[in-house]
C-alpha cells in the first residue's frame, strides 16, 4: 500500500474522538492506567539492549513508563494517528528520554523481519477491525526476533467487560471480537507460539485481559 492510500486510512483515535484527546492522559491515569501498565512491562521481562516496539502507542505514556525503569532499552512507538503521535513528542522531549515514534498502521508494519525482542500492545487491540486483526498478528510475528515476545493488555472480551467504561465510551459494540478464545485462536492462526491468557485486572471502570505470546 502506497504512504499516500496509509495517510487516507481511516482510524479509530485513542480518545475516540480528536476533542477527547487532551482529556485522554489524565482520565486514563485517575482510572488506574500506570498501574495496568505495569503489569504488561512486568510481563515483558525487558532487558538492556533490549527493541521493543509498541503497537498502537498513541500518546506514548507505556513507553516512556518503560524508560523511565529500563533506560536501557530501545524504544519504538507506533501508531496511525499523528496528533497523538505529536502529543507523545512533547512528553518525551519533557521527559528528556529517547523514543522513537512513527506513523503507521499496525496490519502493515514498516519495520524489517525479526527487528524487535519485545512487541506490546496496551488498549488498543480493539481498535483494529475484525478482518484486520489476523493481519496485526501476522505483522508482529514477523517482525520478532526469534525467542522474542509478544505482550497484549486490553479490555476484557463481552463475557468479561460489564464495566462501565466500556458501555461510555466508544469500545462496547467493539469488544465482541475480544473474547479470550477469539485472542488466542487469533494467535495460533497467525503463527505465534503458546499464546496464553496470563492474567485479568481491572480498571476503575472496566475489566482488563493481559495475553502472552512467543515467536
Amino acid at each position: 500500500m502506497s504512504e499516500k492510500a496509509e495517510s487516507h486510512r481511516h482510524f479509530l483515535p485513542a480518545a475516540g474522538r480528536d476533542l477527547f484527546l487532551p482529556l485522554y492522559d489524565p482520565l486514563t491515569k485517575l482510572l488506574g492506567g500506570e498501574r495496568a501498565r505495569r503489569v504488561l512491562i512486568d510481563q515483558a521481562r525487558l532487558e538492556p539492549g533490549h527493541r521493543i516496539l509498541d503497537v498502537g502507542c498513541g500518546t506514548g505514556s507505556l513507553l516512556l513508563q518503560i524508560r523511565q525503569t529500563f533506560p536501557g532499552v530501545e524504544a519504538v512507538g507506533l501508531d496511525p494517528d499523528p496528533k497523538a503521535l505529536a502529543r507523545a513528542k512533547r512528553k518525551a522531549e519533557r521527559a528528556g528520554t529517547t523514543v522513537r515514534f512513527d506513523q503507521g498502521f499496525a496490519d502493515t508494519l514498516p519495520y524489517a523481519d525479526a527487528s524487535f525482542d519485545r512487541v506490546l500492545s496496551s488498549m488498543m487491540f480493539h481498535h483494529v477491525e475484525a478482518e484486520d486483526k489476523e493481519k496485526m498478528l501476522r505483522e508482529v510475528r514477523r517482525v520478532l526476533k526469534p525467542g522474542g515476545s509478544f505482550h497484549l493488555m486490553d479490555f476484557a472480551g463481552p463475557d468479561e467487560a460489564r464495566g462501565v467504561l466500556a458501555r461510555l465510551l466508544h469500545f462496547h459494540a467493539r469488544l465482541k471480537d475480544n473474547s479470550e478464545s477469539r485472542i488466542l485462536e487469533g494467535m495460533r492462526q497467525a503463527g505465534l507460539a503458546d499464546p496464553v491468557k496470563t492474567a485479568g485486572g481491572r480498571l476503575v471502570l472496566a475489566r482488563l485481559a493481559y495475553y502472552r505470546a512467543g515467536r
